[in-house]
Parts: C-alpha cells; sequence; structure tokens
C-alpha cells in the first residue's frame, strides 16, 4: 500500500519536471530564433543601410543587395521570409513582395520602440499575408540601430522552426530517459524506505503498546494492565458466582537496599524478585508490578482460605535469598488481599481494599492479612473532610482552647497549652480527634502547625498583663519537626509575636522523635540555644530509647495522661514514680496530664511531680474564658516563668 502511495508522487514529479523542461526548451528555441535574427541585422542588415533610416522607404540602390542578402540566406534554408519595416511598422521591402499594405501588429510596434519580438506562428499566419498557411517558424521582430543607436527600422524575418523543434524533440526524449530511470531508481529507494519505515513503526508499535501495558524494568504487566484484568477477572467472577482473589505486595525496607547499595543493584533485586513471582505464579494467577516495590496479583476461582496459603507461599518464595553484587540479600514482603463478591464486587475497590490490608500486614507485622473493614482508615467522608479542612486553614475557621498548667509546689499556673478546634459552619464545633488523624496523613498537618503556632503565640501577647511570665506550650507533630525549615520557622513565629524564646514550649511526643532520631537532635538542639523549651509529650507510650533521651536538647517530660487516669493500678502507679525519678535525673521538669481528683493531684505531689494538668484545675476554654479565669487566679500566677533545669 505504502509502495503504491509513493508511485503517485513519483510520477507527479516526473510529469512537473518533464513539462518544465519542455516549456524551457521551447524557450530555448525561441531564444535561437532571436539570436539568428540578432546576428542578421547585425552583420548583414544594418551596415547596408549605412545609418540611413527606413522611414523614408528602402533607397533603390539597396534593394538589390538587400534582395540578394535575402535570397542567399533563404537558400541556405536559415530564414523562410525576410521583410524591413520603417519605424512606423510599414513594410518597405519584402523578399517575396508580401506584407505591403497589410495591417500594422503590436508586435511590429513594439519592435519599433526598441524591444525584441518573438514568437510560434506558421508562415503567411499574419494578416495581409497571401497564400495558404505554410510550416511552422519563428517569427521575430528585430529593431536595427545606427551607430548612435538611434532605430532605423524593424527586421522582420521567419526562422524556421521545425530544426529547432527536432532539437528540441531529441533533448526531450534524451531528458524523458534520463527522468524516467532517475525516477525509477527514486521509486525504488523509497519503496525500500518505506518498507523500511514500515517495518520499524510497526515494530516500535508493538513496543510501544507492549510499554503501555506493561513494566520496563520487569517486564511484567503494569498498573493499567492489572487494573483491566482485576475488571476482567472481578467480572467473570460475578457472572459465574465464583470468587476471586485480589492482591498487593509491598516489600519490607526495599528503600535500605536502594539507599546503601544503590538504585542499579535496587533494580536488579526487583528484575530477580520479578522472575521468581513469574515463575511461581506460571499459569495459575496473574502478577503485576505496580510500581516501586509494590506488585499485584489476581487468582482466580479462589476462595478466602486457599488464597491465604497461596499468597503465604507467594511470600516464602520472595524472600529466599538473592545474590546481588556478590551479597546475600534476603527481603520479606506484606501481603494484603480482598475476595470478589466478598468484599465487593467493584474492581477499583478491591484493589484499595487490599492495599488496606497490605498496610495493615506491614504495621502488625502479620506478613499476610486478608481486607476487614475495621482496617480501613478511609472514606468518602474522611476524603471530603481533607478537602474541607483545607479551606478552614485558608477561611481562619480554626480556634483556640486553652488548658492550664499548675505547678505542684505553689498551685499557680505556669504555662497553658494550646488546642485546637475546629469551629465547622455544619457541624459545629469539631474537637481535634475529628480532624487531626486525617490532617496527620496528609499534608494538611504543616498549614495546620503553622496556624496554630502563630495563633497562640499572637494570643499569648494579646492577654499581656494577664499572662506575665506564663509559657504558652504548642503541640508538634512528627512530620513539622523533621522538616529542615522547621526551626526558622518557629524562630520567626516568635519574633513575629513579639514573644521571648523561653516562653514557648514545643510538646512533641516519643513517635515524632524515633522517625528521624538525628534530624530530630539537631532541630531540639537548635531550638534550644535559641532558648525555646521541649517537652516530650504522652511519655510511656513510645519506644523512645533511654540514651538516646539523655542527649536531646529538652526541659520536660510529660507523663501520658492514660497511667494518670489509671493511677490505682500498682503497675501504672509504679510506671508515674519511675518517669519522676528518671526525669529527675535527667534534670527534667515532669508533668502529669489527666488530672481529675484532689486524690489523684495529692499522690502526684508526693511522688515529686513538679506540674499537673487535667480537668480538676480547668477545661480546655477559649481564649477570653481563659484570660478571665487566669484574672481570677492572678495571685497563683509566678512572677517569672520557670528557669530552665537542664
Amino acid at each position: 500500500m505504502y509502495a503504491a502511495a509513493s508511485l503517485v508522487p513519483v510520477v507527479l514529479l516526473g510529469l512537473v519536471l518533464f513539462a518544465g523542461y519542455r516549456t524551457e526548451a521551447n524557450n530555448h528555441g525561441l531564444a535561437r530564433a532571436r539570436t539568428e535574427a540578432s546576428l542578421l541585422a547585425t552583420t548583414a542588415v544594418a551596415p547596408q543601410l549605412g545609418g540611413v533610416s527606413l522611414d523614408k522607404g528602402l533607397p533603390e540602390a539597396d534593394v538589390a543587395e538587400m534582395t540578394a542578402i535575402s535570397h542567399r540566406i533563404i537558400d541556405e534554408g536559415r530564414l523562410l521570409r525576410f521583410r524591413l519595416r520603417n519605424t512606423r511598422g510599414e513594410v518597405v521591402f519584402s523578399e517575396d513582395g508580401s506584407g505591403f499594405g497589410g495591417e500594422i501588429e503590436d508586435e511590429v510596434l513594439d519592435a519599433a520602440r526598441g524591444e525584441v519580438v518573438s514568437l510560434l506562428t506558421r508562415v503567411n499566419s499574419d494578416v495581409g499575408d497571401n497564400g495558404p498557411k505554410g510550416v511552422r517558424a519563428v517569427e521575430v521582430y528585430m529593431p536595427m540601430y545606427a551607430a548612435n543607436k538611434q532605430i532605423l527600422g524593424v527586421l522582420e524575418v521567419y526562422v524556421p522552426y521545425e530544426p529547432i523543434a527536432a532539437d528540441i524533440s531529441a533533448g526531450l526524449n534524451r531528458l524523458a530517459l534520463q527522468l524516467s530511470i532517475g525516477l525509477g531508481v527514486l521509486y525504488v529507494v523509497l519503496t525500500l524506505v518505506s518498507f523500511s519505515l514500515t517495518r520499524r513503526l510497526r515494530r516500535e508499535g508493538r513496543h510501544n503498546h507492549f510499554l503501555a501495558r506493561h513494566d520496563p524494568l520487569t517486564s511484567l504487566p503494569n498498573r493499567v494492565l492489572f487494573r483491566q484484568s482485576a475488571e476482567e477477572a472481578v467480572a467473570a467472577a460475578v457472572k459465574d458466582n465464583r470468587r476471586c482473589a485480589v492482591a498487593v505486595i509491598d516489600l519490607d525496607r526495599f528503600k535500605e537496599v536502594n539507599d546503601t547499595l544503590g538504585h542499579v543493584n535496587g533494580d536488579a533485586l526487583l528484575v530477580e524478585l520479578a522472575l521468581r513471582v513469574k515463575e511461581h505464579a506460571a499459569d495459575r494467577f496473574f502478577v503485576a508490578r505496580l510500581g516501586g516495590d509494590e506488585f499485584g496479583v489476581i487468582i482466580p476461582d479462589i476462595d478466602d482460605a486457599a488464597a491465604g496459603d497461596e499468597l503465604w507461599e507467594l511470600r516464602r518464595v520472595l524472600e529466599q535469598d538473592v545474590q546481588v553484587s556478590g551479597l546475600p540479600l534476603s527481603v520479606q514482603a506484606s501481603i494484603g488481599f480482598a475476595i470478589a463478591q466478598e468484599d465487593g464486587d467493584d474492581a477499583d475497590e478491591l484493589i484499595q481494599y487490599a492495599d488496606v490490608a497490605m498496610y495493615h500486614a506491614k504495621k502488625n507485622h502479620l506478613g499476610v492479612a486478608r481486607y476487614d473493614r475495621s482496617q480501613d482508615r478511609y472514606d468518602a467522608a474522611k476524603l471530603a473532610l481533607v478537602t474541607e479542612l483545607r479551606q478552614a486553614i485558608e477561611q481562619d475557621q480554626l480556634v483556640l482552647h486553652f488548658q492550664p498548667k499548675i505547678a505542684t509546689d505553689s498551685g499557680g499556673v505556669i504555662a497553658v497549652e494550646a488546642l485546637v478546634r475546629w469551629q465547622h459552619p455544619v457541624a459545629g464545633l469539631m474537637p481535634p480527634d475529628a480532624f487531626l488523624p486525617v490532617a496527620e496523613q496528609t499534608d494538611l498537618i504543616d498549614p495546620l502547625t503553622t496556624w496554630v503556632l502563630n495563633a497562640a503565640l499572637h494570643q499569648l501577647r494579646t492577654w499581656g498583663d494577664d499572662a506575665a511570665g506564663l509559657a504558652m506550650a504548642v503541640n508538634i507533630s512528627a512530620r513539622s519537626l523533621i522538616r529542615n525549615d522547621f526551626a526558622d520557622e518557629v524562630l520567626t513565629a516568635l519574633r513575629e509575636a513579639d514573644v521571648a524564646p523561653e516562653r514557648l514550649l514545643l510538646e512533641i511526643t516519643e513517635t515524632a522523635l524515633v522517625a528521624d532520631p538525628q534530624r530530630a537532635a539537631r532541630i531540639l538542639a537548635r531550638l534550644y540555644r535559641e532558648g525555646v523549651r521541649v517537652s516530650i509529650d504522652d511519655f510511656g507510650k513510645g519506644q523512645t530509647s533511654l540514651g538516646y533521651l539523655s542527649q536531646l536538647a529538652l526541659y520536660e517530660l510529660k507523663i501520658d495522661k492514660s497511667f494518670v487516669l489509671d493511677r490505682e493500678d500498682p503497675t501504672n502507679a509504679a510506671i508515674i514514680s519511675s518517669v519522676i525519678q528518671l526525669g529527675h535525673n535527667l534534670g527534667l521538669q515532669v508533668v502529669a496530664e489527666g488530672v481529675e481528683t484532689t486524690e489523684t493531684f495529692a499522690w502526684l505531689c508526693a511522688a515529686g511531680c513538679d506540674v499537673a494538668q487535667g480537668f480538676l484545675f480547668a477545661r480546655p476554654m477559649p481564649a477570653a474564658a481563659m484570660s478571665e479565669w487566669l484574672r481570677d487566679r492572678a495571685a497563683l500566677i509566678p512572677s517569672q516563668p520557670a528557669p530552665l533545669v537542664n
């Protein structure tokens, strides 16, 4: 088809070139006739006139000589007709006696004004000519000049065209042959190129089609083909009332391989694992690489228990040692799966459910986990909540409530903790538990933390004398703490609010510290040097290393309220006492939150706890109520903030 298509432009090109060359050849023939006439005018006719104009006719003395000249040229076959005209275009000499008294044509007048005119015609075609039309000729009108460039008259000659036509025809025949050969070669070349390109394009098209549906590194099907296959498998299962398992596999600690051995070796590991999975799957189930270190599996016609057994076996295959750069590597995998019809009949939902189960397996070190709705922390309402929360931050719908912290030795207020609330336009005032978990799972936690920090510091300044000497405690998320610019953000907020650094107390959970210990230590050290105080919140729930704890720039330990609320349990009481002793040994202030009874407060005082916080003293309240509450207890507020212990 492409060869036939390329023939059309080649033929058209040949026709256009041939027509162009033909026109050029004809023009060349006319030019040849003009050259013949010019040579005759300058060498034979004009000299014979002796510079005398033909306006008064040809002198009798010149008629015989001009007759002889014209006959000789005509007899030689160089001309078919010879005439002389004056500058008015009138014939004053005609070799054959024709043309006298005839109509004067425009071409003659043009020549009388100095132009050379030539045109293809036939003998006896002009008005006034006698006899039948003769052979083809080139009719040329040539002005003749005297020595002073004055036009003496016009030479009219008819040059035989047949010899010119014969030369043109011979040239065109040679040209046609050359064009045919050249264009034939061109066509063959175009055909070969077209065939080569077509084959290459088809090969690339097949390759691109493959890449669009397969992973280029492992050659396994990609996420697009996985989703399509899942739709087909689920639809078949629903149609035949069968079961189908959709699973997602994630390699544990694969990032460590990339960071330690480099991405090249990481890719080599992925290729080997993909080959293993593919060989193990054979024709029994479908395997795809979803991206990064994630794989997808579809097992048709299988129930819950059998799917679990199959995936445990696949996990054992993945965990066998792999040689990478001479090193034996063993990777573990977390696998989550969902069952079509039992968990749903939509492929996208089942993939999402399998992903949820996989994260549940990874978090709880289960290896393989089947989807359960209790694992799903995301739903449509929470997704909508993310959008609304973003708007709430931008539209200033958030508010702060404050809870005081009481010194156990004096009963005075030494600090207040800022607690964020959301004044939702529809749901009303929402507690932090309703939106903070969602914020912490998205990038909203950063702007939310920034808002709370700035709002709390400005409120502290707004209270003025009512909060003289008080510190402001602000909760900081793990994600915010390990940001490179976090310390700069805190110090900038202090400067803009015109609050002394020692009046800011950042409360950070143990989880935030273990997320990236080295970076957290650097940031905390810088803040400590600037005077900002740092508290470990919910201490006792996390996994902070005691050796690491001693190296951090800390001011305070805050005992998790779950221990305080159940203080009568001997184990919890022992933990509280141990934390108080540990904090003091490290030179830290110790705070107990969740104090709700006078008995608990008395016990904490006896145990040596430095600060208490809880409903016994005050519930979290808005800024205006907090200001009034502080004024009522003005006598209990220390004149200066508590000094840094360490």
